[in-house]
């Protein structure tokens, strides 16, 4: 017979022990991950993620303030530095002067004898600008009832729709309206108020709503005709942020070219519902790496390098090979956008910057592929997307007139999104087409360099007489008139 050995309770009781240590272990390093997480969240900021820069806290803002300034430097004063060319106000033509007054000296400073009062061609010039006040003019129509001589039947004047107007508002007073509620933003309580001690003129939040409504459907074709301009455009920029309806969230996107830029406020940023805004999908389409805009073809696009940067930022500020990566990272986008500022200075050639861009191109997507071989957690994953998408990285250099970064979308959407910030959002389907249009009339009526008011008037006023609207993109609205 084989010999039995007893089992020991102590052994038993040493394997129960050590696997409790193993499943505290496992949870000490669960836990320890988690920290991380949450201390890498904590650290985020706008230059290492896609944060805005409006929510830094005020120490990342002090320390950016100060990185700029440059350590060990005198602290500048503010205003004007030693060597600063002023901006002084320049003088009216005299065809927009209203008065003059010409003085003339009476008495010569040599021998005493008076003077004539001849005009001096080039005698000096000041100028005082006021507004005199404001008085609103009112337009009063009376329909008179008269009794006839005759057989003393009473007769009301007929109600003609083309003399008596259908708002108790004119044109340019319902654009300027418009103007401080759907572009300068005030609330409808603020823009009543407004109106009241600028203007003298009393309006109810109910009437504020009302002309918006108005202004809304009178800029329509103007705004169809910025949509032309940009989805036919061959370069444009695109953003998208949220936005915020009866407190529900939606999405807010822009598309900008050079001549024009619109908005479009829409469910979600999905890219079923994106894809139909962008039209024929024509020319070049400078974006973040949103998933939602892989509809456009990867080699008509470009990706920002603002963005890139932030995310190597976010990797030099780790510990180990994701730091020694991200810094490298840094490093190799310096000398991209040291040759970029080159080039768009004059110093450079289109062909020399092409080709000094070479062989950093073949450093930069070296590296990124280290990074994903490197199998980092948080790292890697974002270097394969990036390598995902780099035939979009250098489409600036293939494509004359592209830009490598996005900013141009990223300051369009900016004054939506301290919009959203101060009135949180819309309330309705209507306040989001007020919204949109007249944002895109704003931004693009000064791409055009035109006069923002005088051109919603001309809007309402083509509404009020059913004429065509006006064009943004002609000159026959210059002036606020």
């Amino acid at each position: 017979m084989g010999s039995f050995v007893a089992q020991d309770w102590r052994d038993e009781r040493i394997a129960e022990l050590e696997g409790e240590l193993l499943a505290r272990d496992a949870r000490i390093a669960e836990l320890e991950q988690k920290v991380t997480e949450l201390l890498e969240k904590l650290g985020q900021n706008s230059r290492n993620s896609h944060r805005p820069p409006s929510t830094d806290p005020p120490g990342v803002r002090k320390r950016r303030k100060d990185k700029t300034k440059g350590k060990g430097k005198r602290k500048r004063k503010r205003g004007g530095q030693p060597g600063h060319q002023g901006a002084n106000r320049g003088l009216l033509p005299a065809e927009k002067v209203d008065k003059f007054v010409d003085l003339y000296p009476s008495h010569c400073e040599n021998c005493w004898k008076p003077l004539p009062e001849v005009p001096d061609s080039d005698a000096k010039r000041y100028q005082l600008t006021e507004i005199p006040p404001i008085q609103p003019h009112t337009t009063e129509w009376r329909r008179h009832t008269v009794g006839c001589p005759d057989c003393g039947h009473k007769t009301c004047a007929a109600y003609d729709e083309a003399q008596i107007p259908s708002s108790s508002f004119g044109p340019r007073l319902m654009a300027i309206m418009a103007l401080v509620t759907g572009i300068y933003h005030l609330s409808r309580r603020k823009a009543a108020t407004l109106l009241f001690d600028l203007l003298g003129v009393q309006v109810s939040l109910g009437a504020l709503s009302a002309v918006e409504a108005r202004v809304s459907d009178a800029v329509g074709p103007a705004v169809e005709e910025a949509w032309d301009k940009v989805t036919g455009a061959k370069v444009k920029h695109t953003d998208g942020t949220s936005w915020v309806q009866a407190g529900a969230t939606m999405s807010l996107w822009t598309i900008a070219s050079k001549a024009a830029t619109v908005f479009k406020i829409v469910s979600d940023s999905a890219k079923k519902t994106l894809r139909p805004l962008y039209g024929k999908l024509r020319g070049i389409m400078v974006s973040d790496r949103a998933k939602a805009l892989n509809f456009w073809a990867m080699e008509r696009r470009q990706i920002c390098w603002s963005h890139l940067i932030r995310k190597y930022v976010s990797f030099s500020e780790r510990d180990g090979p994701a730091g020694e990566l991200g810094r490298e990272l840094l490093d190799y986008t310096g000398i991209i956008f040291e040759y970029w500022h080159e080039y768009k200075a004059g110093k450079l050639s289109r062909e020399r910057l092409v080709s000094w861009m070479a062989p950093v191109r073949e450093q930069v997507e070296a590296v990124l592929q280290r990074a994903v071989a490197a199998n980092l957690k948080g790292v890697s994953g974002s270097c394969a997307d990036i390598l995902v998408h780099k035939p979009a990285l250098w489409t600036f250099l293939e494509h004359e007139g592209v830009e490598p970064t996005n900013n141009h979308g990223e300051l369009e959407i900016r004054d939506f999104v301290l919009w959203r910030k101060r009135s949180f959002g819309t309330q309705s389907e209507r306040g989001n087409l007020f919204a949109e249009r007249l944002m895109t009339v704003a931004r693009t009526a000064r791409k055009q360099k035109r006069n923002v008011l005088a051109f919603l008037t001309a809007c309402c006023q083509a509404r009020v007489e059913q004429t065509p609207a006006p064009s943004l993109f002609d000159a026959e609205v210059t002036s606020a008139g």
